[in-house]
């Protein structure tokens, strides 16, 4: 399941917002204006993770120069069908094939499935976001064989394969089954012993908390060590609040710029809310940001409108034409079509 679709919706902000915008709590379904003041979002970006490499990144090759482009793309009814039509109507859209597919599953759900290999047989990279169960639980052995059998599935896909094991940990939502960071450090310590000792060695491991996480300090306790981890990777939404790119991700990339990892930028995207000409500069602003800061390697849209959700967490940009045409300016910037890229990328010997 998609994690915002996840995330609560805080009553006394959802007020103080709707109070800034001056729309009527209930009765209006269309997107609302950007508030005033807006971002600026003309200024430079902020270069900030500059590391020049080489990365220690696992298995999943690093482009030179420039970055992977992925996204997950919400299909319209959830089935394997569904999924490829799904990626497929972006991708003709864009007039280009995605470098990464993001792909979430359930802690019992199985890697691997007819649309999994039919985006790897095509060439693709998947994004495996793969949620956990208790971290205690997992500690204590009693998902082994779950685990097992997972590995197995990924080894046998036999090319790189981005393990993002138990995304956005440090959301208050999960603290019940995440426990702490330490319980949390030990699952994913767990998870990857086994992994590795079902030779699956085409897993490069993504850890990827929140922004938020860094705003307020609780990510990095949830850090499993530069040892166990090859990609550092962030979710990052202007939702709730219009704010740049820039601003969002700076306590992140001040953390992730200290350590020599590729960064993934694991899920991004502009909230419906903020109106699409709003959304179209957000979105040219946040490729002027990637582009800054060549320590990142890859980039995901997440094109989801999560059901139930308000347009403050609605984030698909198919449908707005403005918006739309910002994201696909960035699908054509050379930056995003460094050859090799990980569609002919293979796993280590």
């Amino acid at each position: 399941m998609p994690a915002l679709a996840a995330r609560r919706w805080v009553p006394a902000l959802a007020l103080t917002l709707v109070a800034s915008l001056g729309v009527a709590a209930c009765g209006r379904d269309e997107p609302s204006p950007a508030p005033t003041p807006s971002p600026d979002l003309d200024g430079p970006p902020p270069a900030i993770a500059v590391h020049p490499g080489p990365y220690d990144a696992g298995p999943m090759p690093v482009p030179a120069t420039g970055a992977y482009l992925g996204a997950w793309v919400k299909p319209e009814v959830i089935s394997q069908p569904g999924r490829l039509d799904a990626i497929h109507g972006l991708e003709a859209r864009l007039g280009r094939e995605l470098d990464i597919v993001h792909t979430y599953r359930k802690w019992d759900e199985k890697f691997g499935t007819e649309s999994d290999r039919a985006f790897m047989d095509a060439g693709a990279t998947l994004l495996f976001s793969w949620a956990s169960g208790d971290t205690r639980s997992i500690t204590s052995g009693e998902h082994d064989e779950l685990i097992r059998a997972q590995a197995r599935r990924v080894a046998a896909a036999k090319r790189p394969v981005l393990m993002r094991f138990r995304w956005e940990m440090d959301r208050p939502n999960l603290r019940p089954s995440m426990w702490s960071g330490p319980d949390y450090v030990a699952a994913w310590r767990h998870v990857r012993r086994i992994f590795d000792a079902e030779r699956a060695r085409n897993a490069s491991w993504v850890w990827c908390p929140t922004s938020e996480g860094f705003e307020n300090g609780e990510a990095p306790a949830f850090y499993p060590g530069d040892d166990v981890v090859d990609w550092t990777c962030v979710d990052v939404y202007a939702g709730e609040r219009f704010r740049s790119l820039g601003e969002l991700l700076t306590p992140f990339l001040r953390w992730a710029a200290e350590r020599p990892k590729p960064i993934l930028i694991g899920e991004y995207g502009v909230a419906a809310a903020w109106g699409s000409p709003a959304r179209a500069a957000w979105l040219r602003d946040a490729t002027r940001l990637f582009k800054a800061n060549p320590q990142i390697k890859g980039v995901c849209y997440f094109d989801s409108n999560p059901d139930g959700n308000p347009p403050e967490k609605q984030f698909r940009v198919s449908g707005d034409a403005a918006a739309f045409d910002a994201f696909a300016e960035l699908t054509r910037d050379p930056w995003f079509n460094q050859p090799p890229g990980p569609r002919r990328a293979r796993p280590r010997a």
